[in-house]
Parts: structure tokens; sequence; C-alpha cells
């Protein structure tokens, strides 16, 4: 019960982070973009973020600048993590915080986190509460059935997407550049062009840099 409770949280707050990340651009570029890392309407870093707040953070509801500040800490920590991994897997940097002040890295900065601390004081208070409650209402045998129907199309969703990037990310490797920003460029032209998901991707992340040590020079022809 509890498990499939907190998939089903997890797959709410996803949502929620999609939508929050289309609103926000929407604002901020005049232009509505399908956000997120895979196909579906989901961003799953937010929702890992509000499962490890509800998880972790229960015990200090009574002390909210405790609360304040360790959401913050937890969701940086994350985006962090998520960003490394991501850069690992990829060779791609997906936002890159590098231009803003107070930042690590490039990859948190002061800016997204007091953001952060706010949300995890709202999640807690206000909609964890509201919406464990209706959730709580669904019988656990319809529950239950919810939450592996999601699992599965989030595990496929995870699958293609996951298959459909590498085989991008391979198929970049030939391109030959000398210096980051052409390299981004002439990837981000590839990937558009020969992938309906990777030109979502594209405007999904317009901040995307792809790191210049994945690429070797060609190597010059002795002429005769």
């Amino acid at each position: 019960m509890d498990l499939s409770l907190y998939f089903i949280l997890f797959m709410i707050y996803s949502f929620f982070g999609w939508v929050m990340e289309i609103i926000f651009t929407l604002y901020k570029d005049k232009t509505l973009v399908n956000r997120g890392f895979l196909m579906g309407p989901y961003c799953p870093i937010y929702g890992s973020g509000c499962i490890l707040i509800i998880l972790l953070l229960n015990r200090y509801l009574k002390d909210p600048i405790v609360l304040f500040i360790m959401s913050m800490v937890i969701c940086s920590i994350l985006e962090y993590v998520v960003s490394f991994t991501l850069e690992k897997l990829f060779k791609a940097r997906w936002w890159d915080y590098s231009d803003r002040k107070f930042n690590i890295n490039g990859r948190i900065c002061l800016e997204t986190l007091i953001p952060f601390g706010l949300l995890g004081c709202l999640l807690m208070y206000v909609i964890n509460p509201f919406i464990s409650s209706l959730v709580l209402k669904i019988p656990s045998s319809i529950l239950n059935i919810i939450a592996i129907i999601l699992f599965i199309i989030f595990v496929i969703d995870n699958v293609v997407s996951f298959s459909i990037i590498t085989k991008i990310h391979i198929s970049t490797k030939d391109i030959i550049m000398d210096n980051t920003e052409e390299i981004t460029k002439k990837v981000r032209e590839y990937i558009s062009k020969h992938s309906r998901f990777g030109k979502r991707l594209m405007k999904s992340f317009p901040r995307l840099k792809v790191l210049k040590e994945k690429y070797k020079k060609k190597p010059k022809k002795n002429k005769k």
C-alpha cells in the first residue's frame, strides 16, 4: 500500500513539475514548450525531490525554518547529482547556471535554491496533506492497479527515451569540431533533423551544452 501510494504521489508531483516548467517557460520565453527529459508529461526530478522531502523531513514539520533549509539542501543535492549523472552518461550539460551568481560548477545556484525551500514548505504544509488525503480515498486494490499501470508506462517511456538519446549520442561521435560552442551547435542541428523526439528535447533544454572532450580532432591527411 505504501509503495503504491508513494509511486502515485511521485507521478503526480512529476506532472506538477512538468506543468510548472511549462508555465515558467511560457512566461519567460513567450512560447509553449513540452519540457522534460522523457516523452511523457512529467519531470521525474520534481517527483523525486518531493518524495525525498516527504520521507525525510516529516519530523521537522514543527520547525518551518529547519524545514525550509533542509528542503533547499535536499533539492540542491538532487539537482547536482542528476546534472552530474546525465553529463557522465551523455557527455552533455542539460542545464547550466554558470552565468548566474553563487553557482556551484554551473549545476546549482542560489537563485534556484530559495524557491526550492519555499516549495518544500508549501508541499509539506499545504499540497501533500491535501493530495495524500485524496489519493488515500481510493480503495487499495484500485490504487495498486493504477500504480502498476503508471509504473509500466513510466518504465517504457524511460527505455524508449534513453534508447533514442543513446542512438543520437552514438551518431554524433563523428562530428568533428574544435570549439565547444560549435560542437553544441552541430549536435543540436543533427538531433533536430534526425529525431522527432530530439527536436522536442532541444526545445526543452535550450541551454544544452555538449562537452568538448567527447570529440577528437580529425587527423590531417598528408599531401604527397
